[in-house]
């Protein structure tokens, strides 16, 4: 569904880079379509995104449906692909996913 595709091109987009200079993980709490406790890891080694709790705990705990999200993000990821340089072959993936 559109929440575990999400979660597919944010876990494809996550840099080590990122990583460094994030250095948080966050957990959601999503309801409806899609449910259940995600997370993204910003903060060990190359970082990670997926289903289930965060491989340590979380520095942020996020509770919203599951098409909140997908909004949220999907602006968010529009804004990130503008300003990243970069990969575009990564872009282009990533607006084709946008697209969905």
């Amino acid at each position: 569904g559109p929440v575990a595709e999400t979660f597919r091109v944010i876990q494809g987009a996550v840099t080590e880079e990122h990583v460094r200079s994030t250095q948080g993980v966050y957990q959601f709490e999503l309801s409806g379509d899609g449910g259940g406790t995600w997370y993204i890891d910003l903060k060990s080694k190359a970082g990670s995104a997926g289903f289930g709790k965060p491989p340590v705990t979380a520095d942020v705990v996020m509770s919203m449906s599951g098409a909140d999200f997908v909004k949220m993000f999907t602006d968010k990821l529009k804004l990130f692909m503008a300003v990243m340089p970069g990969n575009s072959s990564i872009k282009g993936d990533m607006m084709l996913t946008l697209s969905l």
